[in-house]
């Protein structure tokens, strides 16, 4: 099995920063599978946020985010980090990191077999 456990969620205010990150273990995970975050605001469906190809080389955005997020992965330390920049009250959500037993890139939600628990983000106005 594989376990991936969020970290790095809190209280910001507009303009600011946050970094996420998202710890991978079990004997089963491979560098080799694509990452991404989604996330899910109350009343709202989880909705894609990035993606990382396996070795970092490709990564995807959803246009809400696109210059201001970077995801980025460190596959020796099976990590998959979020760097937040330019905060916006319309940020705040449940952030999940997921994983996907191949290296092929997908924004679908239902493409990833693997989830966290979810990490809050609050962006104050």
């Amino acid at each position: 099995q594989v376990q991936l456990v969020e970290s790095g969620g809190g209280l910001v205010q507009t303009g600011g920063s946050l970094r996420l990150s998202c710890a991978a273990s079990g004997h089963t995970f491979s560098s080799s599978y694509a990452m991404g975050w989604f996330r899910q605001a109350p009343g709202k469906e989880r909705e894609f946020v990035a993606a990382i190809n396996w070795s970092g080389g490709s990564t995807y955005y959803a246009d809400s985010v696109k210059g201001r997020f970077v995801i980025s992965r460190d596959n020796a330390k099976k990590t998959v980090s979020l760097q937040m920049n330019s905060l916006k009250p319309e940020d705040t959500a449940v952030y999940y990191c997921a994983a996907r037993k191949t290296s092929l890139v997908t924004q679908a939600r239902h493409d990833y077999d693997y989830w966290g628990q979810g990490t809050q983000v609050t962006v104050s106005s």
